[in-house]
């Protein structure tokens, strides 16, 4: 107890300051705990080090899958008077590399502050453009089209448009992520890593809680739930973008041009993809709304809430775009569709999005510096 007090003190009682300070000074606790090492890749991480620099505080934040299970685990969680809650500043600091590692730098700072405002609002502006652009073409009302989006829209003016929106996103992400990676000095990439990253990544190990059955979500009672509807978001995000990429192949490779058949494969992908985007981000919502305050950081609650909203309207919208794809309203669904695609895709870089591309670059660090030789270790990988 004496130690631990000493650490307080040579923290220099930063309880007020910085979010990379206050996760030092909390780091600095349970790297002389150690009660939770084996719950989570966070700890052990932690282990192999005896100081927590920015840099090193970024990586571990992006580590930490908020799991919430070292703070219902911690003996010095509040109301002790350590105050550690991991959960909290990790997320903190998490959304402090947002904004750092944002490009433009502005476009970084606007989201941070605005995050359901900015998303809806640029949603709607782009549904709202098309909307008009249709009218005035006379393509908004021409009546049952039997689902041929581009007497809408032309091929050539969605691609375009979408082209140009899905570059810019790419570009803004990648200089962000070649930025952290850089800042965390991650080291030399081996095919063991990269493979050890890509299952930790793609099965969400690390939100079992350390123990498998799952993360505290309104308590301390263990759950999966956060973990299913994560796996619902994600993969049926990667089915829309694979019905998407099939039907470009479709097109440009066979000459096979849209509408598509309900039995062809893009419409399967795409309907899988939008039922899993309607299941993932309600659940995600609902469990958001449900969560114990003390595991994360409320000003980042809109951020969260734009990103979830946002993909379960695309999804909406999609699959309803697809039942009355061939009724007179389809122009409009259409619309209304592509403008929140667009609105995502465009605050993408700067919102919860981007968690999960910082995410991924800390597990392949974490997978390449467990295989390093000679490195500081305290405690057992």
């Amino acid at each position: 107890m004496h130690e631990l007090k000493s650490l307080i003190k040579e923290a220099g009682d930063l309880a007020m300051g910085s979010p990379e300070s206050e996760a030092n000074r909390m780091l600095q606790i349970c790297n002389a705990c150690r009660y939770c090492e084996g719950f989570c890749a966070v700890f052990p991480a932690m282990t192999r080090r005896i100081e927590f620099t920015p840099s090193v505080v970024n990586y571990l934040a992006n580590l930490c899958h908020n799991c919430g299970a070292c703070l219902h685990a911690c003996q010095y969680a509040p109301p002790h008077e350590f105050g550690v809650n991991i959960p909290r500043v990790m997320a903190q600091v998490r959304k402090e590399t947002y904004i750092t590692y944002s490009w433009p730098k502005s476009f970084g700072a606007l989201y941070k502050s605005n995050g359901v405002s900015v998303s809806i609002a640029v949603s709607l502006s782009i549904t709202f453009f098309l909307l008009l652009s249709a009218l005035l073409n006379d393509s908004l009302f021409l009546g049952p089209l039997e689902g041929n989006f581009y007497a809408v829209f032309s091929h050539n003016t969605m691609a375009v448009m979408f082209g140009v929106v899905f570059s810019f996103s790419l570009l803004a992400i990648a200089i962000g992520i070649v930025d952290f990676w850089k800042s965390i000095s991650a080291g030399v990439i081996s095919t063991s890593a990269a493979v050890e990253a890509t299952h930790d990544a793609l099965t969400l190990k690390y939100l079992g809680g350390g123990h498998g059955e799952g993360c505290n979500n309104e308590d301390d009672a263990f759950s999966l739930w956060r973990k299913r509807f994560h796996h619902f978001t994600f993969y049926g995000f990667m089915l829309c973008f694979a019905a998407t990429s099939v039907a470009t192949i479709y097109h440009y490779f066979f000459g096979w041009y849209a509408p598509y058949a309900l039995s062809s494969l893009p419409v399967i992908l795409g309907t899988l993809g939008g039922i899993g985007l309607l299941i993932g981000p309600a659940g995600l919502l609902y469990l958001n709304l449900q969560r114990n305050s003390a595991h994360g950081d409320a000003s980042q609650k809109p951020m969260d809430r734009a990103f979830i909203v946002l993909l379960f309207l695309i999804s909406a919208s999609g699959l309803l775009l697809l039942a009355y794809r061939d009724s007179a309203a389809m122009a409009a669904l259409l619309a209304v569709h592509l403008g929140f695609v667009m609105g995502f895709f465009l605050t993408m870089p700067y919102g919860k999005f981007a968690h999960g591309m910082y995410r991924v670059a800390a597990l392949l660090k974490n997978s390449i510096e467990k295989r390093q030789k000679g490195h500081t270790k305290f405690g057992a990988d």
